[in-house]
């Protein structure tokens, strides 16, 4: 597949415009969180032409790894802005992709001790909507890729988020960390953000093969979350584990699998929701 041309570092701004800004969150790892955000992320630039910033906030860098061939330039360091208390403009140190109208904020070492750096300060759990707000008429969409924790770093895309996709595992243990989730945003509501929502829950790795299981399942979680679970389910696709050995999104990597159609779906649900 042949290479798009690198963009420029930053998109023009667009005075008047307020860029949709969308958490990806999950007190737990394994679900499909950094999958989910880089795949809805990716749908939206690719299928609907939208000017969309991904931000890695997780510590780990795994937006880094999952899209790190279509990565065209280095960036600058999030930890630094967020030490800075906001004062940069997020958009100023997003790297260029590959994908049309995609740009990265890519995970840094910094990242690792910005608690400890930030802590006593007045407003730390506010930095990051600083950051994003110097950047809203630069973009559509801001997705902000959490840490699998409710640590200050996720406290932060809570504050600054419109709304929060939550991706789950269909197990007990995979959604036992869902209502601790939802806690977490009314208490963001009632304190730093009054129009934070949680848009939905999408249930992730779904196994085909136990249908019986997943049908028990989803009429419990149908139960307990009513409207908040979305009709779209992300099923288990080896096309996303190729794609991220690969380096690059689904719909590069697979455009025809599974996985890359459920995403497209899911993509276009939470622009329905939003």
């Amino acid at each position: 597949m042949t290479a798009a041309a690198p963009l420029a570092a930053t998109p023009v701004a667009e005075p008047g415009k307020r860029a949709f800004v969308l958490a990806v969150a999950a007190q737990k790892g394994g679900v499909g969180k950094t999958t989910t955000s880089v795949s809805i992320a990716s749908a939206w630039a690719r299928f609907h032409g939208l000017r969309v910033l991904l931000v890695d906030l997780d510590p780990q860098g795994h937006v880094d790894l999952a899209v790190r061939q279509q990565i065209t330039d280095a960036g600058g360091p999030l930890s630094s802005v967020l030490a800075d208390r906001g004062a940069t403009p997020i958009g100023e140190i997003a790297a260029s992709t590959t994908v049309e109208n995609l740009w990265v904020t890519r995970a840094d070492p910094g990242l690792l001790s910005i608690e400890e750096r930030l802590a006593g300060r007045i407003g730390r759990e506010t930095v990051l909507r600083r950051a994003i707000e110097r950047s809203r008429e630069n973009f559509d969409v801001i997705v902000l890729d959490c840490p699998p924790n409710l640590g200050l770093l996720t406290i932060n895309a809570l504050v600054a988020a419109d709304r929060v996709l939550v991706p789950a595992e269909p197990s007990p243990l995979g959604l036992a960390g869902v209502h601790g989730l939802f806690d977490a945003v009314n208490d963001v509501r009632d304190q730093l953000n009054d129009h934070i929502e949680v848009l939905g829950v999408v249930l992730t790795r779904m196994d085909g093969r136990n249908t019986r299981t997943n049908s028990a399942v989803l009429a419990s979680v149908e139960r307990t979350m009513g409207d908040l679970l979305l009709p779209v389910h992300v099923h288990v696709d080896a096309a996303l584990a190729q794609a991220q050995l690969a380096g690059e999104d689904v719909f590069a990597h697979r455009p025809t699998s599974r996985a890359a159609e459920q995403y497209q779906e899911l993509a276009e649900m939470v622009l329905s929701r939003r």
